[in-house]
């Protein structure tokens, strides 16, 4: 991840050669990561759903092939979605399936379905934080003048 982090991938990926368990779910997300940091989505997706398979207690496969969908070429926001919306039963407590499902609502033109999952966000991983997120995030830019207006904290730029 540092070298990801450095924007070397080729040195991620030699580093990751080296590894010798190449099925673990940490090496899986590094290979996911570096797919996503170079579009490399058809691959992204398959890594996303080896986690899934091999890690089913953790969020980030179902995160991850979520957003994967949503860039493959024959994927969109519906898809990811879809893909999504299950996880929120596995893991009603994690913030970000409620903030990622609020994106597509929004995208989707599901206004309403993505304030109730934005405020569902908000109250699992802080209103600052989320707010904060929002007002940064494209996705719920329908939304921005609303959050600004209705959520009553200061968001520090």
């Amino acid at each position: 991840m540092g070298w990801l982090g450095l924007g070397n991938t080729v040195e991620a990926l030699a580093e990751l050669a080296q590894i010798a368990e190449q099925k673990h779910p940490d090496v899986l997300e590094v290979r996911w990561a570096l797919c996503a940091s170079g579009e490399q989505w058809e691959e992204a997706l398959e890594l996303a759903r080896c986690i899934m398979a091999v890690a089913p207690e953790r969020s980030s496969g179902w995160l991850n092939q979520a957003y994967s969908l949503r860039r493959v070429p024959q994927g969109g926001v519906t898809q990811a979605w879809r893909a999504l919306l299950p996880a929120f039963d596995k893991f009603p407590k994690e913030p970000v399936i409620c903030y990622n499902l609020s994106c597509y609502a929004c995208q989707m033109n599901q206004l309403d379905a993505a304030r109730v999952w934005l405020k569902r966000a908000a109250f699992l991983g802080g209103k600052e934080q989320i707010k904060r997120m929002a007002l940064k995030d494209p996705d719920l830019e329908p939304l921005w003048e609303e959050i600004k207006r209705k959520w009553s904290i200061a968001v520090v730029e």
